[in-house]
C-alpha cells in the first residue's frame, strides 16, 4: 500500500518532533505507508526552500504560486510563474484562489486578479492548479469558468456538494484533508461519499489541520494515513482501496 500526501507544507513542518531531521520525518511517514508528497508553495520569498526540497528528495514534488491571503511579498506575473514552473519537479501552479474569510470581498480585486493570472499560467504551462477557496465559493467557480481553467484540484475541500459538483464539471479533482475526521464535519463527510472515485485525493495540509486521533498536536505528512482511513470508512471501502485509488489519481492529474 502506498499513500500520497497531495498537499503539504514540508518547509513549514516543525522538524523538532522528528529529531530535527527531514529524513526522520520522511521515514516516519513511510512507516504509515505515506511515501510521496507535494510540497506546496504559498509565496515566492520561500519558493527556493520548497524547490530545494523537491530537487534533493526523489519522493517530494513542488508547486509554485502565491496564496490568496499573502499581501506583503512579490505578486508574480503570468510570465514569472511560467519561468519558475519550467522544471520537472514543479508539477503544479498554486496554491492560488480566493479567501474572503481573511480578506474583505469588496477590497479583494487584487486577489481576483492574482487568481486569474495563476489560471492563465496553469493553462499555458499545462500544469494543474491547486485551488484554495474559503467563504468565496461562488466567485471561485465563476472565475474558473470565465478563465476556462483546464486542470487542477480543489484542495482541503470544505464546501458543499453544489460547489464540488461545479468543480467536477470543470474536470477538477477534490482533495480531502483531516477536516473529514472532525466531529463538526458531518456535512462534509456526506460530500465525500458522493465524489467519483476517479476524482479523489487525500492530503494533510500539514503543519495545519491535524486529523483525529492527533487533533491538537502538530500535523505531519504521515497523518495522511488517518485521512485515508477515515475516507475509507465514509465510503464503506478499505484503506488499501483508497490508497490505490488516490495514488493513481495523483499520478493521472499530475502526469507522473
Amino acid at each position: 500500500m502506498k499513500i500520497i500526501d497531495s498537499h503539504c507544507h514540508i518547509d513549514r513542518v516543525d522538524l523538532d518532533q522528528f529529531g530535527g531531521s527531514i529524513e526522520s520525518m520522511l521515514a516516519h511517514a513511510k512507516d504509515l505507508s505515506v511515501e510521496e508528497f507535494l510540497c506546496v508553495c504559498i509565496d515566492l520569498e520561500h519558493f527556493d526552500d520548497v524547490f530545494s526540497l523537491a530537487k534533493s528528495h526523489q519522493q517530494i514534488y513542488a508547486s509554485v504560486g502565491v496564496h490568496p491571503t499573502e499581501q506583503e511579498g512579490k505578486d508574480p506575473s503570468v510570465e514569472e510563474l511560467l519561468i519558475l514552473a519550467d522544471h520537472d519537479k514543479i508539477i503544479a501552479i498554486g496554491e492560488t484562489g480566493l479567501d474572503y474569510f481573511h480578506i474583505e470581498k469588496d477590497t479583494a480585486d487584487w486577489q481576483r486578479d492574482r487568481f486569474r493570472r495563476h489560471i492563465k499560467a496553469s493553462n499555458q504551462s499545462g500544469k494543474p492548479m491547486i485551488i484554495h477557496t474559503r467563504d468565496a465559493k461562488a466567485d471561485t467557480i465563476k472565475i474558473m469558468q470565465e478563465e476556462k481553467a483546464q486542470a487542477g484540484v480543489m484542495h482541503c475541500f470544505s464546501e458543499d456538494w453544489e460547489t464540488a459538483k461545479a468543480a467536477l464539471d470543470l474536470g477538477f479533482y477534490i482533495s480531502f484533508s483531516g477536516i473529514i475526521t472532525f466531529k463538526s464535519a458531518a456535512d462534509l463527510r456526506e460530500v465525500a461519499k458522493k465524489v467519483p472515485a476517479d476524482r479523489l485525493l487525500v492530503e494533510t495540509d500539514s503543519p495545519y489541520l491535524t486529523p483525529v486521533p492527533y487533533r491538537g498536536k502538530p500535523n505531519s505528512p504521515a497523518y495522511t494515513y488517518y485521512v485515508a482511513e477515515k475516507l475509507a470508512e465514509i465510503r464503506d471501502t478499505s484503506i488499501n482501496d483508497i490508497a490505490d485509488t488516490t495514488t493513481a489519481n495523483f499520478k493521472q492529474l499530475f502526469s507522473l
